[in-house]
């Protein structure tokens, strides 16, 4: 009996027990099975250029020095000396241990240890033939997605022997995820919010805030935004935009255009009533320049040609543009016609110098129609020389009209206002219309030198330097 419990020890790779100390078959039994259970839990260490330790089969545990080890009690209550027991010995190795496994049943039955260097061990592991045994661990592995360590055993059970952390840790980061994510996405729906509240158009985000907390992406976003009937309000413009052929503005781009524009009207003293803003910061006003792509340079030129060339200048330019484009104006309202982009700015200047234009000739007592300022315009007339041309025409049209009259018989008359236009603007006859007064003023010199007497020749110098 000693023999074969002897025999048993030394294929467990047990030390054999001291002289005079004997163990049962369930003794013996019992410690197998707790040395293979220690054995394939074992958590396998990485392989480490560190010195060599001691590793202890029954405990599981690693030592640089086996002295370190307490004594332990021995199974059947005996203490060991020098803290190695009677089920495990201490063992140098520069390894680790991988996996225990068992191939064969009965008498057959091989242990087979793997290390991680890629060696093996393989050891007699008898089943104990006596029957009526507890079932024992043929095998262990870890479950990849839980890491846990399981036992199968010979009855083809399985058991956990140590539980992993993977699904703990998974759960974990995935919770931890989730919860930045839904951070991450209130704080861009706060950001939107405020950006958009600043302009008066939190209005237009709140709606949208459980698309923004689904985690739905910005462009799905700004796709849903732009279809809500609150945003096709807000920028309307941009519908008129489209239909020209015009490309649709971002909202910054909108509202910037929306200051500028506004920042004119302040400068220039415009009422407030033109820029008042409505629900959502919408300001109606502005709605027809941005339809109508009129950048807020173009908006200042129309203000001034309104303002400085038609409402502060003299009453005659405001008569002469009603009088000329009354009906086209319609109710007067030089500013709101000189405003719609739908009127081309360069037509309105058009108009206006053709106004300025007939104001002129009023101013020097003479008048003109639409259709001859317009053609002074094209000729390149500007208001002021129009001002100062019709007061120079004033001074000599009166006299150069009479001896037109008097002197059209010898083929100089007659001499009209066009005739005098011709002469001081330049325009077509231009050079003839000179010819023709400095003749009259000839002939009226030569008629009042012919006459006897200093006084009457004096008179005639007198009419000649005048005309």
């Amino acid at each position: 009996m000693a023999d074969e419990r002897d025999r048993l020890r030394r294929q467990l790779g047990l030390a054999p027990l001291p002289t005079g100390r004997t163990d049962s078959a369930a003794s013996v039994d019992e410690r197998t099975q707790r040395a293979a259970m220690a054995a394939a839990s074992v958590t396998p260490a990485p392989i480490s250029t560190e010195p060599k330790r001691y590793y202890n089969y029954y405990t599981g545990e690693y030592v640089d020095d086996p002295s370190k080890i307490k004594p332990r009690t021995g199974m059947d209550g005996a203490e060991s000396d020098g803290g190695i027991i009677d089920t495990g010995q201490f063992q140098s190795t520069g390894k680790t241990i991988v996996s225990v496994t068992y191939e064969g049943t009965g008498k057959n039955r091989v242990k087979v240890t793997k290390y991680s260097d890629g060696t093996e061990t393989r050891e007699s592991a008898p089943e104990d033939v006596g029957g009526g045994g507890a079932p024992t661990i043929v095998s262990t592995y870890t479950d990849p997605n839980t890491g846990d360590v399981i036992a199968v055993y010979s009855d083809g059970s399985t058991k956990v022997l140590s539980k992993g952390t993977k699904a703990a840790d998974a759960a974990r980061a995935k919770a931890e995820a989730d919860a930045a994510a839904r951070a991450g996405r209130q704080s861009a729906y706060d950001l939107l919010f405020q950006q958009f509240d600043a302009y008066g158009l939190g209005a237009l985000v709140s709606p949208l805030k459980g698309l923004i907390e689904s985690g739905i992406s910005p462009a799905e976003f700004t796709i849903k935004l732009r279809e809500t009937d609150a945003y096709k309000q807000r920028f309307a413009a941009n519908a008129q935009r489209i239909n020209k052929g015009l490309r649709s503005l971002s909202e910054a781009e909108y509202i910037g255009l929306e200051d500028q524009y506004q920042d004119v009207m302040r400068r220039y003293g415009l009422p407030a009533s033109y820029y008042a803003r409505g629900d959502m910061g919408r300001q109606e006003g502005f709605e027809k320049f941005i339809g109508g792509d009129v950048s807020p340079v173009e908006l200042e030129d129309r203000v001034q040609t309104a303002q400085r060339r038609v409402l502060n200048a003299a009453p005659q330019v405001r008569d002469a543009l009603t009088q000329f484009y009354g009906a086209e104006i319609g109710n007067g309202d030089i500013l709101a016609y000189v405003l719609d982009p739908e009127k081309a700015i360069e037509n309105i200047k058009r108009k206006v110098t053709a106004a300025e234009i007939g104001a002129g000739a009023m101013q020097a007592g003479l008048a003109t129609g639409v259709a001859r300022a317009e053609e002074l315009q094209r000729f390149g007339v500007t208001g002021e020389q129009a001002r100062t041309g019709y007061q120079a025409i004033g001074g000599f049209l009166p006299r150069a009209s009479q001896l037109g009259d008097i002197y059209a018989k010898q083929g100089e008359g007659p001499f009209t206002q066009t005739t005098a236009e011709q002469e001081v603007f330049g325009t077509t006859g231009a050079v003839e219309a000179q010819r023709k007064r400095r003749k009259l003023a000839e002939l009226e010199t030569a008629q009042f030198s012919g006459t006897s007497g200093a006084a009457q020749g004096a008179l005639a110098r007198e009419r000649a330097g005048q005309y």
